[in-house]
């Protein structure tokens, strides 16, 4: 069976378990807030939330797709050698997903993705294969890598300020309301929840699809990167089922541990998430919704009563953010020495 064959076939899978792994990684980012405030329970959130991030994919475009699949060049990259850097790119974040989501740390899959395809395409092709962007930059165009780290740094910095001015907001036009208040504000959560898991399917299903198509692309299946139908409904079935086998241990930590959540928070919440999230995904900026969720809330509990914020797990995962991009891409190049030598048996 000829080698591209195999391996396109093997990278088609693994961008799927990939996206599975990105869905019940962030489920707990969408559902948290719900289920922290009591406004619903874990299984009407997973249900209606799987319903709109299905929907996400299909109905949001491909802006974050193009982007995503565009950042590394492997066209002068034998067929062979390109699509096992795509495998072990994915690996790296597949892996990082997996052992974040196991200590309960609410990593972003985004960083872990363009840590792990970097960090394989440098150490199997040189660095001049990657699409940096810093030469458009200076021209007054963002694209490249530097469109995506601009997206992954900004985007938490607008979340924790709008999270924090919006709370203010709301404070301010609800304080002669009754306790009877939290009903009405629960119920609005079925809105807001089922938003945020639209911009979630919307953006990060669409990380998924432009590495399947650059796959295709890639193994000689299509002519150009256009991302093809299926395509678009794999990508929105695995991250979907993801979503709907849940990541609880992560819903402790940013439903509890960074502040108590109560419905008017929960709300704001994810307004804050779903508007960033969404607006990221029309205009092709990869964002993640771990960064989005976690410094909403905390602008939230800064507005309210910032000594009662636990600084010292939001530095943690702080921290976790940092190391994501450079730990998924050492165990992609270990994937890269790993898997190449074997490769090569068959080639």
């Amino acid at each position: 069976m000829d080698l591209v064959f195999v391996l396109a076939v093997s990278a088609v899978l693994i961008v799927l378990v990939f996206d599975y792994t990105n869905g019940f990684h962030d489920a707990a980012n969408i559902v948290a807030s719900v289920i922290a405030s009591r406004a619903m329970t874990p299984v009407q959130a997973v249900l209606i939330v799987g319903i709109f991030e299905f929907l996400g994919p299909l109905l949001g475009g491909t802006a974050v797709a193009n982007t995503i699949g565009k950042f590394v060049v492997l066209d002068d990259v034998p067929r062979v050698a390109a699509l096992t850097i795509l495998v072990c790119g994915l690996i790296g974040a597949i892996v990082w997903n997996l052992v974040t989501w196991w200590r309960g740390i609410p990593s972003s899959s985004s960083h872990a993705l363009v840590g792990g395809l970097a960090g394989a395409v440098v150490v199997a092709v040189g660095p001049d294969h990657v699409m940096w962007g810093f030469a458009e930059l200076a021209q007054g165009r963002v694209t490249g890598v530097v469109k995506v780290l601009l997206a992954l740094v900004l985007s938490p910095l607008i979340g924790f300020w709008v999270g924090f001015l919006l709370h203010r907001l709301m404070m301010g036009l609800l304080r002669r309301a009754s306790p009877a208040l939290n009903r009405h504000l629960r119920n609005a959560q079925f809105f807001t929840a089922a938003s945020l898991g639209f911009s979630h399917g919307a953006n990060d299903a669409q990380k998924s699809m432009g590495i399947l198509t650059l796959v295709l692309l890639i193994g000689g299946f299509i002519d150009s990167f256009v991302v093809p139908l299926w395509v678009m409904l794999a990508c929105a079935i695995s991250l979907t089922l993801g979503i709907m086998s849940g990541g609880w241990r992560i819903v402790r930590t940013l439903g509890f541990a960074i502040y108590k959540v109560r419905p008017l928070h929960a709300l704001d919440s994810q307004l804050t998430s779903a508007s960033i999230i969404f607006a990221a995904s029309m205009v092709g900026a990869p964002v993640s919704t771990t960064h989005i969720v976690a410094t909403s809330i905390m602008g939230i509990g800064a507005s309210e009563r910032p000594k009662a914020v636990r600084w010292a797990k939001a530095r943690e995962i702080a921290t976790t953010w940092v190391i994501t991009i450079p730990g998924a891409a050492l165990v992609s190049i270990v994937a890269y020495f790993v898997l190449r030598p074997i490769l090569a048996l068959f080639a």
